[in-house]
């Protein structure tokens, strides 16, 4: 609930999640280490979803500090709380902003990912190596999921869909940084949701391969994995434009800009290893997703 962005979209998301028998919510701060041993004590965990992270790309060039307190030393506290009374399986959520410099699409788990390009990057990378040293110390099975460009309803305004709808409605222009030259693999909430709740059931165990080593992160000395979560089809940055044209139902006014410092010009997942453990793949097409962001942004903000 911290104010990065509007928190009454925030608390609308929260009363949502209300509506669901047996939800039950602490308001407290990742780096709060007192507050989070309480909770985790109270609810004594089988799984644990470590989704909570100071996001947003841009905005770790401007508050840094939020990033480590946040996304380091929070994500440090759920780790100690694993450690003393270790869940069934852990699962953390990281990003594709890992592999940063990388240039060899697609992006597999199993590739070097050394290059981050801003903190928000390099504190999600801390967070994956420090879970795999928690995992061989402690023997607690946990699976690292790499968000692909999500996007859908309920979505954040800092987020370019997101701003686009927004201007575009108001007769604004959209900001296009790189000329339009960039691509992206956007992967629908529906999709990742589904992603989380297939992998969350397979649990890694040492030793247990689901693929050959050239697809599976399965690390050699913890039962520790990386998964993408991505459909591995990256569209074009104009091509989403377009998209979101059709769906609002009138052309963007478009300012095109150079390249934002951090900002890389492609993401592309490999989805061969998330197939493999799960059967699944992110299928929604941009058309689809576009289309219903727009309708919740419509129905949301009554415009």
């Amino acid at each position: 609930m911290t104010p990065y962005y509007d928190v009454r979209l925030k608390e609308r998301r929260h009363g949502e999640l209300q509506r669901f028998p047996g939800f039950k919510a602490h308001r407290i701060m990742l780096e709060d280490d007192a507050a989070v041993a309480r909770v985790y004590t109270e609810a004594a965990p089988e799984l644990v979803i470590h989704l909570a992270a100071q996001a947003g790309v841009r905005y770790s060039l401007e508050n840094p500090r939020a990033y480590i307190d946040s996304n380091v030393i929070g994500s440090f506290n759920i780790l100690e709380n694993c450690r003393n009374r270790p869940p069934r399986h852990l699962v953390i959520a990281s990003t594709s902003s890992v592999y940063g410099a990388n240039t060899d699409f697609p992006f597999k788990e199993v590739g070097k990912a050394d290059h981050q390009l801003t903190l928000y990057a390099a504190t999600k990378k801390s967070v994956e190596v420090s879970a795999h040293c928690y995992a061989h110390l402690w023997q607690i099975p946990t699976t690292i999921f790499r968000f692909f460009s999500a996007y859908g309803p309920w979505g954040r305004p800092d987020m370019a869909l997101f701003k686009f709808v927004q201007n575009i409605l108001i007769d604004q222009p959209i900001d296009v940084y790189n000329h339009g030259q960039m691509d992206r693999d956007f992967t629908y909430v529906d999709d990742i949701v589904e992603a989380i709740v297939r992998l969350c059931d397979v649990v890694p165990k040492l030793g247990d391969r689901v693929a050959p080593p050239a697809v599976d992160s399965l690390s050699p000395v913890a039962p520790f994995r990386i998964v993408n979560i991505g459909s591995g089809n990256p569209v074009s940055l104009m091509s989403f434009i377009e998209e979101i044209e059709a769906a609002v139902g009138r052309p963007a006014k478009r300012n095109y800009m150079e390249m934002q410092p951090g900002d890389v010009p492609k993401t592309e997942a490999s989805p061969e290893l998330l197939v493999a453990l799960t059967g699944y793949r992110p299928r929604t097409p941009v058309s689809v997703g576009v289309r219903e962001f727009v309708r919740w942004y419509r129905e949301y903000y009554k415009t």
